[in-house]
């Protein structure tokens, strides 16, 4: 229980770097929010297809734990996101997950860049299952893969 404690335990810097941080309004459709810029800033999309995306990311200190990797909840962000990505109809609303299953395989460290494959596995009514592949980009490395279920009930337009 003492590892425990002290593990989360902060240190000195961490309450400082909180304080540090700016966050300013935005304009819903216009700005980025928090969120996005914060977690989502940096992937580049290389190649768009039906049914498959590809992107880079190059680890930034923000998305790091304590020990200069790139964290776990960041890598589940990822897989999230560019999951839903992958199914994502312009027009209509975000399919919301409702699975995931990560395996994470190795780690990432801070400026490795990354290549992110997201791949839809099938879709059936209003169920979507993808895959999401995080690979080190210079050692071909597989970092996570996750498997990722989301579910969207839109409205027919006939």
């Amino acid at each position: 229980m003492e590892k425990a404690k002290e593990f989360f335990k902060f240190s000195e810097q961490e309450p400082e770097t909180v304080h540090q941080l700016t966050i300013h309004p935005h304009r819903v459709g216009f700005d980025p929010s928090f969120y996005e810029d914060f977690a989502l800033r940096g992937i580049r999309v290389e190649r768009v297809e039906p049914g498959f995306v590809s992107c880079s990311f190059k680890v930034p200190p923000r998305l790091t734990d304590r020990s200069g990797k790139l964290a776990t909840g960041a890598i589940a962000n990822l897989i999230d996101e560019l999951g839903g990505a992958v199914v994502y109809v312009e027009g209509l609303p975000m399919n919301v997950s409702v699975d995931m299953s990560i395996s994470f395989l190795s780690t990432a460290n801070l400026n490795d860049e990354l290549e992110i494959t997201s791949k839809v596995l099938g879709r059936k009514g209003g169920y979507a299952g993808t895959v999401v592949i995080m690979k080190n980009k210079a050692t071909g490395e597989l970092i996570a893969e996750g498997r990722h279920s989301l579910f969207g009930k839109h409205t027919s337009k006939m």
